[in-house]
Protein backbone atom coordinates (compact mmCIF):
# COMPACT_ATOMS: atom_id res chain seq x y z
CA UNK A 1 0.00 0.00 0.00
CA UNK A 2 1.32 3.50 -0.95
CA UNK A 3 1.43 6.11 1.65
CA UNK A 4 0.94 9.72 0.57
CA UNK A 5 2.14 12.93 2.69
CA UNK A 6 0.50 14.52 5.26
CA UNK A 7 0.53 17.71 3.98
CA UNK A 8 -0.59 16.91 0.72
CA UNK A 9 -3.63 15.88 2.24
CA UNK A 10 -4.22 18.44 4.93
CA UNK A 11 -3.69 20.85 2.32
CA UNK A 12 -7.00 21.18 0.89
CA UNK A 13 -8.78 20.92 4.33
CA UNK A 14 -6.49 23.95 5.52
CA UNK A 15 -7.31 26.06 2.44
CA UNK A 16 -10.79 25.63 3.16
CA UNK A 17 -10.54 26.57 6.81
CA UNK A 18 -8.39 29.63 5.73
CA UNK A 19 -11.13 30.46 3.30
CA UNK A 20 -14.17 30.08 5.67
CA UNK A 21 -12.74 32.34 8.43
CA UNK A 22 -11.71 35.02 5.54
CA UNK A 23 -15.08 34.94 4.13
CA UNK A 24 -16.35 35.25 7.83
CA UNK A 25 -14.15 38.26 8.85
CA UNK A 26 -15.05 39.99 5.54
CA UNK A 27 -18.63 39.72 5.85
CA UNK A 28 -18.35 41.45 9.49
CA UNK A 29 -16.55 44.02 8.34
CA UNK A 30 -18.97 44.55 5.50
CA UNK A 31 -21.92 45.09 8.38
CA UNK A 32 -21.91 48.62 8.67
CA UNK A 33 -21.88 50.36 12.08
CA UNK A 34 -24.79 51.87 13.50
CA UNK A 35 -24.58 55.69 12.73
CA UNK A 36 -24.84 58.40 15.24
CA UNK A 37 -27.84 59.67 13.70
CA UNK A 38 -29.82 56.75 14.43
CA UNK A 39 -30.01 56.52 18.04
CA UNK A 40 -33.16 57.94 19.84
CA UNK A 41 -33.55 62.03 20.21
CA UNK A 42 -33.99 61.46 23.94
CA UNK A 43 -30.79 59.94 24.14
CA UNK A 44 -28.90 63.01 22.13
CA UNK A 45 -26.67 65.32 24.63
CA UNK A 46 -28.47 68.70 24.74
CA UNK A 47 -27.12 72.20 26.03
CA UNK A 48 -29.36 74.60 27.37
CA UNK A 49 -28.59 78.16 26.07
CA UNK A 50 -30.40 81.67 27.58
CA UNK A 51 -32.80 83.27 25.32
CA UNK A 52 -30.86 86.72 24.47
CA UNK A 53 -34.37 87.99 23.81
CA UNK A 54 -36.02 87.36 26.90
CA UNK A 55 -33.46 89.58 28.72
CA UNK A 56 -34.09 93.28 28.25
CA UNK A 57 -30.97 94.85 27.79
CA UNK A 58 -30.34 97.73 30.36
CA UNK A 59 -31.09 101.39 28.41
CA UNK A 60 -27.43 103.25 27.46
CA UNK A 61 -27.02 106.38 29.91
CA UNK A 62 -26.05 108.19 26.14
CA UNK A 63 -29.47 107.10 24.53
CA UNK A 64 -31.61 109.47 25.23
CA UNK A 65 -30.51 113.20 26.81
CA UNK A 66 -32.29 114.48 29.82
CA UNK A 67 -34.24 117.50 29.61
CA UNK A 68 -33.24 119.59 32.04
CA UNK A 69 -36.13 121.77 33.73
CA UNK A 70 -36.35 125.31 32.41
CA UNK A 71 -34.91 128.63 34.54
CA UNK A 72 -37.43 130.49 35.64
CA UNK A 73 -36.99 134.61 35.25
CA UNK A 74 -36.36 134.88 39.17
CA UNK A 75 -33.58 132.07 38.64
CA UNK A 76 -32.05 133.61 35.55
CA UNK A 77 -28.21 134.81 36.10
CA UNK A 78 -28.10 138.90 35.30
CA UNK A 79 -27.22 139.17 31.75
CA UNK A 80 -23.27 140.83 31.12
CA UNK A 81 -23.63 144.37 30.52
CA UNK A 82 -22.88 145.42 26.87
CA UNK A 83 -19.49 147.05 25.85
CA UNK A 84 -20.62 150.09 25.55
CA UNK A 85 -22.30 150.42 29.36
CA UNK A 86 -19.02 148.63 30.75
CA UNK A 87 -17.46 151.77 29.23
CA UNK A 88 -19.55 154.61 30.41
CA UNK A 89 -18.65 154.52 33.62
CA UNK A 90 -14.93 154.19 33.80
CA UNK A 91 -12.81 153.48 37.08
CA UNK A 92 -12.42 156.11 39.12
CA UNK A 93 -8.69 156.89 40.06
CA UNK A 94 -7.06 156.70 43.41
CA UNK A 95 -7.79 159.39 45.65
CA UNK A 96 -3.67 160.04 45.97
CA UNK A 97 -0.56 158.25 45.95
CA UNK A 98 0.44 159.58 49.22
CA UNK A 99 -0.13 157.07 52.38
CA UNK A 100 -0.11 159.58 54.81
CA UNK A 101 -3.49 161.20 52.79
CA UNK A 102 -5.14 157.68 52.14
CA UNK A 103 -5.05 157.04 55.89
CA UNK A 104 -6.34 159.93 56.65
CA UNK A 105 -9.04 159.45 54.55
CA UNK A 106 -9.87 155.92 55.11
CA UNK A 107 -10.09 157.21 58.77
CA UNK A 108 -12.45 160.40 57.42
CA UNK A 109 -14.58 156.96 56.36
CA UNK A 110 -14.74 155.13 59.21
CA UNK A 111 -15.62 158.09 61.63
CA UNK A 112 -18.42 159.38 58.98
CA UNK A 113 -19.89 155.71 59.17
CA UNK A 114 -19.65 155.54 62.47
CA UNK A 115 -21.63 158.82 63.09
CA UNK A 116 -18.06 160.65 64.01
CA UNK A 117 -18.40 163.91 61.48
CA UNK A 118 -16.55 166.27 63.95
CA UNK A 119 -13.44 163.57 63.50
CA UNK A 120 -14.40 162.95 60.29
CA UNK A 121 -14.06 166.40 58.88
CA UNK A 122 -10.92 167.45 61.03
CA UNK A 123 -9.33 164.83 59.15
CA UNK A 124 -9.97 165.81 55.75
CA UNK A 125 -8.70 168.83 56.30
CA UNK A 126 -5.59 167.41 57.70
CA UNK A 127 -5.49 165.48 54.25
CA UNK A 128 -5.86 168.87 52.40
CA UNK A 129 -3.04 170.66 54.86
CA UNK A 130 -0.44 168.02 53.07
CA UNK A 131 -2.40 167.97 49.70
CA UNK A 132 -4.00 170.99 49.32
CA UNK A 133 -4.81 171.36 45.31
CA UNK A 134 -6.18 167.37 45.68
CA UNK A 135 -9.54 167.82 44.13
CA UNK A 136 -10.90 164.37 45.38
CA UNK A 137 -10.25 165.94 48.67
CA UNK A 138 -12.07 168.54 48.29
CA UNK A 139 -14.97 166.62 46.63
CA UNK A 140 -15.00 164.37 49.98
CA UNK A 141 -15.10 167.22 52.13
CA UNK A 142 -18.60 168.73 49.96
CA UNK A 143 -19.90 165.13 50.79
CA UNK A 144 -19.41 165.13 54.17
CA UNK A 145 -20.38 168.92 54.62
CA UNK A 146 -23.65 168.20 52.85
CA UNK A 147 -24.76 165.52 55.15
CA UNK A 148 -23.85 167.62 57.96
CA UNK A 149 -26.98 169.64 56.26
CA UNK A 150 -24.47 172.85 55.03
CA UNK A 151 -25.74 173.14 51.84
CA UNK A 152 -24.46 176.43 51.29
CA UNK A 153 -20.27 175.41 51.99
CA UNK A 154 -21.15 171.74 50.12
CA UNK A 155 -21.91 173.35 46.73
CA UNK A 156 -18.74 176.11 47.13
CA UNK A 157 -16.32 172.95 48.02
CA UNK A 158 -17.72 171.16 45.69
CA UNK A 159 -17.36 174.06 42.73
CA UNK A 160 -13.76 174.35 44.47
CA UNK A 161 -12.95 170.50 43.43
CA UNK A 162 -13.90 170.76 39.94
CA UNK A 163 -11.94 173.65 39.39
CA UNK A 164 -8.53 171.81 40.47
CA UNK A 165 -9.89 168.93 38.71
CA UNK A 166 -8.62 169.22 35.21
CA UNK A 167 -10.09 166.92 32.54
CA UNK A 168 -11.21 164.81 35.20
CA UNK A 169 -14.94 164.63 33.94
CA UNK A 170 -16.11 162.04 36.22
CA UNK A 171 -15.29 163.70 39.24
CA UNK A 172 -16.74 167.12 37.68
CA UNK A 173 -20.30 164.60 37.09
CA UNK A 174 -19.94 163.99 40.67
CA UNK A 175 -19.56 167.13 41.81
CA UNK A 176 -22.48 168.47 39.39
CA UNK A 177 -24.81 165.44 41.48
CA UNK A 178 -23.56 167.02 44.35
CA UNK A 179 -24.66 170.41 43.54
CA UNK A 180 -27.73 169.55 42.25
CA UNK A 181 -28.47 167.80 46.04
CA UNK A 182 -27.40 170.71 47.92
CA UNK A 183 -30.01 173.00 45.43
CA UNK A 184 -32.82 170.21 45.67
CA UNK A 185 -32.13 170.58 49.90
CA UNK A 186 -32.26 174.52 49.69
CA UNK A 187 -35.48 174.40 47.55
CA UNK A 188 -33.78 175.39 44.63
CA UNK A 189 -35.71 173.11 41.88
CA UNK A 190 -34.56 175.05 38.81
CA UNK A 191 -30.80 174.80 40.17
CA UNK A 192 -30.98 171.93 40.63
CA UNK A 193 -32.26 170.37 37.68
CA UNK A 194 -29.51 172.86 35.96
CA UNK A 195 -26.94 171.19 37.72
CA UNK A 196 -28.01 167.81 36.67
CA UNK A 197 -28.19 168.50 32.98
CA UNK A 198 -24.70 169.34 33.67
CA UNK A 199 -23.84 166.20 35.46
CA UNK A 200 -25.42 163.92 32.30
CA UNK A 201 -23.48 166.01 29.31
CA UNK A 202 -19.91 165.15 31.75
CA UNK A 203 -21.07 161.43 32.02
CA UNK A 204 -21.97 161.10 28.20
CA UNK A 205 -18.17 162.49 27.33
Amino acid sequence: MIRLPTVSMRSPVHLLLVLGVALWLAGCASVPAPAAASLPAATAPTTTRPVAAEVAPAPAATSAPVAMPALSSADALPAAPAPEEAAAVPPLPPASQNRAVLALLDRAHQDASLGRREAAGAGLERALRIEPRNPWLWYELARLRLAQGQYGQASALAQKSNSLSGQQRPLQALNWRLISDARTAQGDAAGASQANQVAEELERQ
